[in-house]
């Protein structure tokens, strides 16, 4: 059974930092790229950092670019978005995504809350 299970969120106060993760299980994690994205209420869907099977490239939304760092453990089936300096307007649902690197196969984690507030 396939499963992306995201944990890390909760309550941050604005300034601080936070580290999310996403667990895989089911399917060949190092034949997917894992990306992070998030939705804040009455917005749409933005991708926030995506990165290879391998890990050795990552790419990032121009949303948290520069305050986030998007990582993998292959090892672990684990992926990781490490979030500084974090603002309010970063409140939003992140949910990860695993696709296919030569496919089209994909599969959504049901998301963690980040809530970014004094």
């Amino acid at each position: 059974q396939v499963q992306l299970v995201e944990s890390g969120g909760g309550l941050v106060q604005p300034g601080g930092s936070l580290r999310i993760s996403c667990a895989a299980s089911g399917f060949t994690f190092t034949d997917y790229i894992m990306t992070w994205y998030r939705q804040a209420p009455g917005k749409e869907r933005e991708m926030v950092a995506s990165i290879s099977s391998t890990g050795l490239t990552t790419n990032y939304g121009g949303s948290m670019k520069g305050r986030s760092t998007i990582s993998r453990d292959n090892g672990l089936n684990t992926m990781f978005l490490q979030m500084s300096s974090l603002k309010p307007e970063d409140t939003a649902v992140y949910v990860c995504q695993a696709l296919e690197s030569w496919g089209t196969q994909q599969y959504w984690g049901q998301g963690i809350q980040v809530t970014v507030s004094s």
